[in-house]
């Protein structure tokens, strides 16, 4: 969060910082803003769009795929995570966070998984989601990125998470 300078950004957009503060009262503000941004963009529209897979499975799949691709396209998951302790960050990231791991849990009970089991298996793919996120990010080939290895990941993945 310590990057989120008023003149450097306003620079970047060849804007005045006048201008900046029109928009946004003050850092905080458009901190505050990228936030709520983030959280709707990175989890209410992606769990929208999941929403329209009718197979519960299917949902996971595309979670799962949409998941690696984005970790290889978009650092603001992990810029948003490195900030966890900015006392802005922390409330927004600790409701996303609770968001993500209840739709999972909706996804497994939907597979037939105890209300118990599905927390647990709801939690379970999301710190994987984590895991895998940072090691694509830290540029690792731990983690297929592409093609039938992506598939056989996510496969594997799959089996795992769902294996009663």
């Amino acid at each position: 969060m310590s990057a989120v300078a008023v003149e450097p950004l306003a620079r970047r957009l060849a804007t005045t910082k006048g201008s900046f503060y029109w928009h946004f009262a003050n850092r905080e503000a458009l901190i505050e803003a990228a936030l709520e941004l983030w959280e709707q963009e990175h989890t209410e529209a992606v769990i929208a769009r999941v929403e329209r897979e009718v197979d519960p499975r299917q949902r996971l799949r595309l979670l799962l795929t949409s998941a690696i691709i984005l970790a290889q396209e978009d650092l603001i998951d992990a810029a948003v995570l490195a900030g966890a302790r900015h006392p802005l960050v922390a409330p927004v990231l600790a409701r996303v966070t609770e968001r993500r791991v209840d739709y999972l849990a909706q996804v497994f009970r939907q597979l037939g998984f105890p209300p118990a089991q599905a927390r647990d298996r709801g939690l379970l793919a999301y710190t994987a989601y984590l895991g895998q996120t940072q090691l694509i990010q830290a540029g690792l080939s731990a983690v297929p990125s592409h093609g039938p290895g992506m598939r056989r990941y996510v496969d594997r993945i799959l089996g795992i998470l769902t294996n009663p």
